[in-house]
């Protein structure tokens, strides 16, 4: 299981617009047509990744909270379908609709999604205000598959609530880790 970090996007980043295919309703959608009320929260994960697995459950969790406080919760899938075809968009759907998300989960499938928002790995979270500008780059929290530590999302909400509360959000923050995007050759 490879460890690769967040690349850390700087603060204050807009958030590049996007046109990608929603896997469950099969239609083309954009950052616009999803952006939140009071902010946006892009991340990066896949079907098959063991980090992505771990913290589904959590992700799930907070969407459902925070979507109804105006933070919209966008999930992209970059990686390379033909020499990882587990995460394939008809796949996409099937995890999609099991882990009941209720945000839309996107495929980039020329990945260029991926190299605008520096992502590099999954799960690999952006959080950004109102006005689409990066305001939180980072860890879900300290757990990961195997340490013991249990999952809570720690240092993501308190950056969301932070953002919600008009207050300001450290930039100390701490990189994601997981598994490699799977990049195209």
């Amino acid at each position: 299981m490879a460890r690769t970090p967040s690349n850390m996007l700087p603060l204050g980043t807009i958030a590049p617009g996007f046109n990608l295919l929603n896997t469950v309703s099969l239609k083309e959608e954009t950052l616009t047509q999803w952006k939140g009320e009071k902010g946006t929260l892009i991340l990066f994960i896949c079907n098959h990744c063991p980090f992505v697995i771990h913290v589904n459950p959590e992700i799930v969790k907070m969407a459902e909270n925070y979507q109804k406080k105006g933070i919209q919760f966008i999930a992209i899938s970059s990686n390379d379908v033909i020499n990882y075809p587990q995460d394939s968009p008809e796949l996409m759907k099937k995890v999609a609709l099991k882990e009941k998300y209720s945000f839309p989960y996107l495929y980039d499938e020329t990945q260029e999604t991926a190299k605008a928002y520096d992502a590099a790995c999954t799960p690999d979270f952006f959080l950004f205000n109102a006005n689409l500008e990066l305001v939180y780059r980072g860890q879900l929290d300290d757990s990961r598959p195997g340490n013991g530590i249990p999952i809570s999302g720690i240092d993501l909400r308190i950056a969301i609530d932070n953002l919600l509360e008009n207050k300001e959000i450290n930039s100390t923050q701490k990189p994601s880790i997981g598994c490699n995007i799977k990049w195209k050759n």
